[in-house]
């Protein structure tokens, strides 16, 4: 009996030891010293999500294989005869490619990196840890507006993607977060870009965090008010009411000069907080055979074929394909009369019809042009969204909706700033305003032909920015400019260019269920022909 009563006293001196060890257990059990949702600075992750987009954290695959490989070469504005290459240039589909910018997973090297972990991710936090915060209320706006950036992109690319529960996996255990609609998508982006702007207050927190602005809420608004003019474009085919509607919202709020522009610029100094990686890819720190990358004929040919300023200041010839310090090549030609593209759809074969030192065009590989010095400095801005996009989206508006004013006032006005703001990569690339206003009485602005030369100007601007992904979205959304498909011996579309990114196989694994419903409901199949919500015929 006592040895029994001993037991019982044991007992309950160990009941009430564990019920006082689980009174404030979070509390006691979270070290004061490290970030936690109570103490941590949203400012912090801000700047992550925004480094995450322009690519400053991706080890490179997320910029070389969906903005480089295929978005740049697809779009015909470079061409190259590299094998790996072949994916974008010559619609060969490489799975592995295509499900770089969604993200990787497993115990690869590159695990982590893609959107959903490096944007996605982080500009969640942000936007719900501030959330009934006012000491942070320009902090979740800017969050908001930010985390629509990122997510246009992602389902631009790939059609209906996780949004609504996606980065949510601490906040409302969604680990497995479901696929939505594409339209549904966008409908909340125009929602909460809307709502977010509005919401901005200059005489409130300050964004320390950002990377784009330095905190400046005049320029926010007119970020938002641009990114919503997007937005709303992007369904100009689709749903034009809707596109109107928030166009109407967007008008006399936009950006109103190249000193609006966002950028990020890159650091001389290594690491991984703000490399610029069109840059180092272009610069070879890929391997060197990422000098084979040129200015497409389809591009040089546009330009010349109107005198376009641009290309004295864009293009340059005689770089050595084994010379790692082209940014100082005294040898460079930068002469716009012997600029030459190199046409897509070749290769190093010695096949006729396929080999590129076999085509009529060929002299050297020197002869060719490559991106200017000037537009790919390691130390150079990476562009996120500028004032000429705005004038020319609201021209298009103009144009195709009979809203925005003048047609052709914003498509003069968008094309003077897509020329002059070269003067952001480095004063050297600047355009004068004299020169662009000389462009514009030789080629005028032409109704009967506004939406193609609007766009066609959109494709150049957003290919001089080195935002690929911009310039395959805006020619899906138009036609413009009319590029002739490159047809190579096995591609994986028929010789049409592709229409979309397929979801990534990895996704199967990880996701099964939600990846199932969506992979099969893909119309056309999930395939790259196959075409998202908004890419109407």
């Amino acid at each position: 009996m006592k040895k029994t009563s001993k037991y019982i006293l044991i007992l309950s001196v160990c009941l009430l030891i564990s019920m006082g060890c689980r009174k404030n257990f979070e509390e006691i059990n979270t070290d004061p010293s490290t970030y936690n949702p109570s103490n941590f600075d949203p400012n912090f992750v801000l700047s992550s999500a925004q480094l995450g987009y322009t690519g400053s954290m991706d080890f490179s695959y997320d910029t070389w294989r969906a903005n480089l490989i295929h978005c740049s070469t697809m779009m015909q504005a470079f061409s190259s005869v590299i094998g790996y290459w072949n994916a974008g240039d010559k619609y060969v589909l490489n799975a592995s490619y295509t499900a770089a910018y969604w993200g990787f997973s497993g115990s690869t090297p590159t695990a982590g990196d893609g959107a959903y972990p490096e944007q996605v991710r982080p500009i969640v936090d942000v936007v719900e840890s501030t959330r009934s915060k006012p000491q942070y209320n320009n902090v979740q706006q800017v969050a908001r507006i930010t985390k629509a950036l990122i997510f246009q992109r992602i389902t631009d690319l790939y059609g209906d993607v996780p949004y609504f529960q996606a980065g949510q996996g601490f906040y409302n255990k969604a680990f497995f977060p479901v696929y939505d609609k594409q339209q549904d998508i966008y409908n909340d982006l125009l929602k909460e870009v809307s709502d977010a702007v509005g919401k901005l207050d200059p005489a409130g927190d300050k964004v320390t965090g950002d990377l784009f602005y330095g905190g400046d809420i005049a320029k926010w608004k007119r970020f938002g008010n641009t990114l919503l003019l997007r937005i709303a474009m992007r369904l100009s085919k689709i749903d034009p009411t809707t596109a109107q509607t928030y166009v109407q919202k967007a008008i006399g709020n936009t950006m109103t000069s190249n000193s609006d522009n966002a950028f990020v610029l890159g650091s001389e100094g290594g690491g991984r907080t703000t490399l610029n990686r069109n840059s180092q890819i272009l610069l070879g720190d890929g391997g060197q055979e990422n000098f084979y990358t040129r200015w497409s004929k389809t591009f040089i040919d546009k330009l010349k074929g109107s005198n376009d300023p641009r290309l004295s200041v864009v293009a340059v010839t005689k770089l050595y394909l084994d010379d790692k310090t082209k940014d100082q090549n005294p040898n460079l030609v930068y002469n716009a009369a012997v600029q030459k593209g190199m046409p897509n759809g070749k290769d190093l074969s010695v096949t006729p019809g396929l080999s590129i030192t076999l085509d009529p065009s060929f002299t050297a590989f020197v002869d060719y042009s490559s991106p200017s010095p000037a537009l790919i400095k390691r130390t150079g801005p990476t562009f996120i969204l500028t004032y000429a996009e705005s004038e020319l989206l609201l021209a298009d508006a103009a144009q195709r909706f009979g809203i925005a004013g003048s047609a052709a006032a914003h498509y003069h006005d968008g094309v003077v700033a897509a020329m002059t703001y070269l003067s952001q990569y480095d004063p050297i690339a600047g355009v004068s305003t004299q020169a662009a206003e000389n462009y514009l009485t030789a080629n005028p602005y032409d109704i009967s032909k506004g939406l193609e030369q609007i766009n066609t100007q959109y494709w150049i601007l957003t290919s001089t920015m080195l935002d690929f992904y911009e310039a395959w979205a805006n020619w899906r959304r138009t036609g413009f400019p009319v590029l002739t498909p490159v047809v190579y011996p096995g591609n994986s579309t028929g010789g049409t260019i592709p229409r979309r990114f397929p979801y990534p196989l990895v996704e199967a694994g990880s996701n099964t269920e939600n990846y199932n419903k969506a992979h099969n409901s893909v119309p056309g199949g999930d395939l790259l022909t196959s075409r998202v919500w908004w890419d109407k015929q």
